[in-house]
């Protein structure tokens, strides 16, 4: 069960959560694709389930997704960053209305769970019992933190580039994506050319930085 935090409206939270023991719980692209789709649904809170959403093509989805994009966002949520990793995830969110950070993680992953474990056959929880909140109180924190989540793929040497990571929100922050996800222009003044180089001037430091934490982890634990 998920543990249901209190945070506070119209504040902005980077969230993490983690596969138990490390499982790895995204194996291929389509696996990836289905939770960046939950989360859009989830953002929406559109006025049906998930199973008739999903049946949609994916223009009928995005069709949908773009009739909702004016009206007030009922879920209580605003997502500004995304990254989901092969055992776990990066959110970055404002929460917009009460209990709704909460209320849109526990949604998102328990609908994941239940694709996961039907397709691979699988029964027992996914996740850790609780996501991780970490309250973002600075705008400068802000801009950083979103550099950080986006350079996880490459900081994991899964990718060269975070260009390369298809499963973030890094290309809309660095691109004119047609259908964007994210709302992040009211919290953060970004220009592509200026975020994108912001980004890849960092990526051997903090591959660095992952390497010695992988060191120090495996020196601790041996």
């Amino acid at each position: 069960m998920l543990r249901q935090v209190q945070l506070v409206n119209n504040e902005v939270y980077h969230i993490v959560s983690r596969s138990i023991a490390g499982y790895k719980i995204f194996n291929n692209p389509s696996d990836y694709a289905r939770y960046i789709s939950v989360l859009a649904f989830y953002q929406k809170a559109l006025p049906y389930k998930f199973s008739i959403f999903n049946r949609l093509s994916l223009e009928g989805q995005q069709e949908v997704l773009n009739s909702s994009r004016g009206r007030l966002d009922r879920s209580g949520v605003i997502i500004i960053a995304y990254c989901v990793m092969p055992t776990h995830i990066h959110l970055l969110l404002k929460q917009i209305g009460e209990g709704g950070i909460s209320r849109f993680v526990g949604n998102g992953l328990n609908s994941y769970s239940r694709y996961f474990n039907t397709k691979y056959s699988r029964k027992g929880p996914l996740w850790e019992s609780k996501f991780k909140n970490i309250l973002v109180n600075r705008d400068e924190q802000l801009l950083h933190l979103t550099r950080y989540i986006h350079l996880n793929p490459s900081s994991a040497r899964i990718v060269e580039r975070p260009m390369d990571w298809e499963f973030s929100s890094y290309r809309e922050y660095t691109s004119d994506v047609k259908n964007k996800m994210c709302q992040f222009g009211d919290v953060l003044d970004v220009d592509h050319g200026s975020y994108r180089k912001f980004v890849n001037n960092h990526i051997a430091y903090q591959r660095e930085l992952s390497d010695i934490k992988h060191l120090l982890l495996e020196d601790y634990t041996s």
